[in-house]
């Protein structure tokens, strides 16, 4: 694990951003994404490169509430805290950082963070208000609550999620740990919230787009156990889209 030099500060940073119009978090050459406009700016405010470590990789269009990163500093006289303002002025309106905080000099926001926690959210109306597409996927009707109960308790412990993985995912083991998965209606929103040690590429949403065809046609909590035991993604349903999913949470 990465030790900063003792002349350097770690600085720990939580980040709320709208997706839409980022290719992603992961820096890309030509590309606008999250990490390449912080990089940008912390750039600006240290005269040299700044590598900025992130806890997880939100895809195209997908939003954070509290991303966490970090960042290993050369800049002594100045509080933690005003890391916020500096860099919030030198960045576009659709990223924010909402906290900063001096931490341990082995502290990574990736290798550290011990559970991630996504939200999904769905819009179940006939209609809905032109802003609020940006945020949630329009479903356009109303779900049976207790079938997706029965196929949320599906997703708990260890298990591989080869079913629900993009074909592109590189991972060397497709197992992971879930600790939660569940639905509930939160005001008019349908939420889907699920925590995990870490996720596969797609994951999350080829979840939330299988379980949703699935109550769709009312099948049974058997069907969903079959996809996730043949390990096939070919036998999961679509991908959700993006706009509906946000990085909620990390634990540590």
């Amino acid at each position: 694990m990465h030790e900063a030099p003792s002349s350097e500060r770690n600085i720990r940073l939580v980040i709320a951003y709208d997706g839409t119009d980022f290719s992603g978090w992961q820096r890309q050459n030509g590309r606008r994404t999250v990490q390449g406009i912080i990089e940008a700016a912390l750039a600006k405010l240290h005269k040299h490169p700044v590598k900025l470590s992130g806890s997880g990789r939100t895809d195209s269009g997908v939003h954070a509430r509290a991303q966490v990163a970090n960042f290993h500093t050369t800049i002594q006289r100045m509080e933690a805290e005003r890391f916020i303002p500096a860099l919030n002025s030198l960045l576009p309106k659709d990223v924010r950082i909402t906290e900063a905080s001096e931490t341990s000099a082995d502290f990574h926001a990736r290798f550290s963070a011990r559970l991630r926690t996504y939200r999904y959210f769905f819009i179940t109306e006939k209609e809905a208000n032109p802003w609020e597409l940006r945020y949630a996927w329009h479903i356009r009707r109303h779900v049976d609550m207790a079938l997706l109960a029965d196929y949320s308790r599906l997703f708990r412990g260890e298990m591989d999620c080869t079913s629900f993985a993009a074909a592109a995912d590189k991972s060397k083991s497709r197992f992971r740990y879930i600790a939660n998965a569940h639905f509930f209606i939160e005001g008019n929103r349908l939420t889907f919230e699920i925590s995990a040690n870490a996720f596969l590429w797609n994951m999350v949403r080829s979840i939330v787009g299988t379980l949703i065809q699935c109550e769709e046609h009312g099948a049974s909590e058997r069907t969903v156990q079959d996809i996730i035991e043949g390990r096939k993604r070919a036998l999961a349903g679509p991908t959700a889209p993006p706009e509906g999913l946000f990085l909620w949470r990390i634990e540590f």
